[in-house]
């Protein structure tokens, strides 16, 4: 399968420059990557590390009442925009 990416410069050079210095074609770096980010979590890990996962530990489905669970947060907290 053929994908086509478009990189901004900067990372497109920091790509050229990792190739470079690893002597690997730009194909087997970003294939590389991808195994890695699309690799299974490891074993009692649900969900890969991320700063927003897992924050909110109510029960029920969140996406679905966001606007009021906000209303409910920054009420409860005394903020006013």
């Amino acid at each position: 399968m053929t994908l086509t990416v478009r990189l901004p410069d900067k990372l497109e050079q920091e790509l050229s420059d990792y190739c470079a210095a690893y002597r690997v074609t730009r194909s087997a770096a970003v294939k590389h990557a991808l195994e890695n980010l699309l690799k299974p979590a490891a074993p009692g890990k649900l969900v890969p590390e991320h700063p927003f996962v897992g924050c909110d530990k109510r029960p029920g489905d969140i996406a679905r009442n966001v606007k009021r669970l906000l209303r409910e947060r920054f009420r409860a907290t005394g903020s006013r925009g």
